[in-house]
């Protein structure tokens, strides 16, 4: 791995000159950027996925409970284009699986959409509702909206500190974006971490001046929801079931599944599109435990031995304010 690393560290080289000058551009007004006058919080990170994005947007509509909030994203994965604003019975093809698992989550409470242009997205959004916050999932790197606030996410296991631009490694843009957040949260964090961890971690980051750092994990419901019921994790223990992943980094699903009951892991790439062959190995067998974005795609097939462990975001002492 370190030999192949080496290899693709001119292409790294190479790929970190052209984002960098990118950014040159925005930062010094070559390229332009949108600002507006209601708070525009921009969610995301800098290296390629598996940081807890969407369990960040969840935590922030809760805490901007009481507001009229829009969510805008991009839609990864769907098979439209352009503007859509979402409803509970979309599909998942349509918007994409995560918007989607939001979506039907909130319900009213938000008014959710999906658009790659985020520009044209918000404009929209605006202009047909009145809105008092938007939050701009994956949106670290769509420079030409100018967010009132930042929010950098970054896995305990892989900080960017710790990692290398593409391809050589997993980041879309230089360590010196960074920069650009006022709030940074290590996610995945070990629910026991330590004063002397997290101070090891915040000497690394090596913070700038105004920005706070915070520390979060992962938080797992007790029971699992099926197509019209529930059962609890308890109830299985130490029987072998089936999980079922189709996301970045499943490995901390696994750990915590493994703590009661024995596995039978498939696994798919990070939004993978179901094909009937693979569903018919999913009905036959007994219980299939999957993520909620999994269920997502998966739910039209009616399967009734389906079921998805519901995650939330957790934060070690104090919450961001924002």
């Amino acid at each position: 791995m370190q030999e192949l690393r080496l290899l693709l560290y001119p292409f790294s080289v190479l790929y970190d000159g052209i984002t960098s000058l990118r950014n040159y551009a925005f930062d010094r007004g070559v390229l332009g950027q949108k600002e507006y006058d209601i708070p525009i919080i921009a969610v995301g990170n800098l290296s390629t996925g598996g940081t807890g994005k969407t369990p960040m947007i969840e935590f922030l509509i809760r805490h901007f409970a009481g507001k009229k909030t829009g969510v805008l994203s991009r839609g990864y994965g769907r098979t439209t284009s352009g503007y859509i604003e979402l409803s509970e019975n979309d599909s998942p093809e349509k918007i994409g699986d995560e918007p989607l698992q939001i979506k039907r989550k909130f319900k009213d409470l938000i008014v959710s959409a999906v658009c790659e242009k985020r520009v044209d997205g918000i404009e929209r959004l605006l202009k047909e509702h009145q809105l008092e916050v938007i939050l701009l999932d994956d949106a670290f790197q769509h420079r030409y909206v100018k967010a009132s606030h930042y929010v950098l996410l970054t896995s305990y296991n892989m900080l960017y500190v710790d990692d290398h631009v593409l391809p050589a490694g997993n980041l879309r843009e230089s360590r010196r974006g960074a920069r650009r957040a006022q709030t940074i949260i290590v996610t995945k964090c070990p629910a026991a971490i330590s004063n002397i961890q997290m101070n090891e971690v915040k000497m690394k980051l090596k913070l700038l001046p105004g920005q706070q750092v915070y520390f979060s994990y992962i938080g797992y419901e007790r029971a699992l929801q099926g197509m019209d019921h529930k059962i609890f994790l308890d109830d299985l223990k130490g029987k072998e079931v089936t999980v079922v992943t189709g996301i970045a980094k499943p490995k901390p699903f696994l750990k915590h599944l493994k703590e009661f009951i024995k596995i039978e892991h498939l696994q798919y790439s990070d939004h993978h599109n179901f094909t009937l062959q693979e569903v018919e190995t999913i009905r036959n067998k007994k219980i299939v435990i999957t993520t909620e974005k999994d269920f997502m795609r998966l739910k039209k097939y009616k399967l009734r031995n389906l079921y998805y462990l519901a995650i939330q975001i957790e934060f070690v002492g104090k919450e961001p304010v924002l």
